[in-house]
C-alpha cells in the first residue's frame, strides 16, 4: 500500500489547499482540506473525503493517434474530442531531431489555433516560443535543467502575465514546487507566490 500527500499554499487563499491519497489495493481514499489553520485553536475549514475505484465509472475517449513520416521526419497526429465536449481538437508534433520540434493544436470549426517551436539547447535549456492564431499573440518560455532542479519563466504577452518557477524532484524526498506571478497590465503589480509538496510513501 502506498500514500500520497500533497500540500499546496500561497499568499492568495482561494489557492491554497492540502491533499492525501492512499491506495489500498483496487480502492483509492481521497482526502482534502482548504484553508486549513491553526489560529486559536484547530481549524479544519473546507474538510472533505472521497472514495474512488478505478474502473467503476469507465470512459473510453474518442482519440485517434497515428505516426507519419514527413520528409523523413516523424509527424505525429491525434484526433479526438473530450468527455462533454462535441468540439474535435487536432494535434500534431514534428519531430526534426532529438532538441528541435514544432508542434500545433487545432480545434476544429473555430480560430482556436496554437502553433509552438520547442529548441533544446546543450542538452538543459529549452526555448518555447508559442504563437496563437485566434487571438494573434505570442507567448514565450524558457526553462534551464541544473540537476535535480528545473528553473522556468513564462511570459504571455495577451496578458501581460510574468510567471517564474521553480522545480526540485528528488527520487527519496519528492517533489518541491515554488512559483511567483505578475501581472504587468495591473496597477498594483502585486506578486501571488505558490508553494507546493508532494510525499510519495510506501506503508
Amino acid at each position: 500500500m502506498n500514500a500520497s500527500l500533497r500540500g499546496r499554499h500561497s499568499n492568495c487563499k482561494s489557492t491554497a489547499a492540502d491533499y492525501a491519497a492512499v491506495n489500498a489495493g483496487d480502492v483509492k481514499l481521497l482526502a482534502s482540506m482548504t484553508d486549513a489553520r491553526i489560529v486559536n485553536g484547530p481549524s479544519l475549514n473546507g474538510l472533505t473525503f472521497a472514495i474512488k475505484k478505478p474502473g467503476f465509472y469507465r470512459y473510453i475517449p474518442q482519440k485517434l493517434m497515428n505516426t507519419f513520416r514527413f520528409a523523413k521526419n516523424p509527424l505525429k497526429l491525434s484526433y479526438g474530442r473530450k468527455r462533454g465536449d462535441k468540439r474535435t481538437v487536432v494535434d500534431g508534433t514534428l519531430v526534426f531531431d532529438s532538441g528541435s520540434q514544432v508542434s500545433a493544436s487545432y480545434m476544429v470549426g473555430t480560430r482556436n489555433c496554437k502553433l509552438k517551436y520547442s529548441y533544446l539547447h546543450g542538452g538543459v535549456t529549452t526555448l518555447e516560443p508559442c504563437y496563437d492564431l485566434g487571438k494573434n499573440v505570442w507567448d514565450f518560455a524558457i526553462s534551464r535543467r541544473l540537476y535535480d532542479n528545473v528553473f522556468k519563466a513564462t511570459y504571455q504577452t495577451w496578458s501581460k502575465n510574468l510567471a517564474l518557477g521553480w522545480l526540485r524532484n528528488h527520487v527519496f524526498n519528492g517533489t518541491f514546487k515554488m512559483s511567483a506571478s505578475v501581472n504587468l497590465a495591473e496597477e498594483s503589480k502585486d506578486p501571488k507566490f505558490i508553494a507546493e509538496t508532494t510525499w510519495e510513501l510506501e506503508m
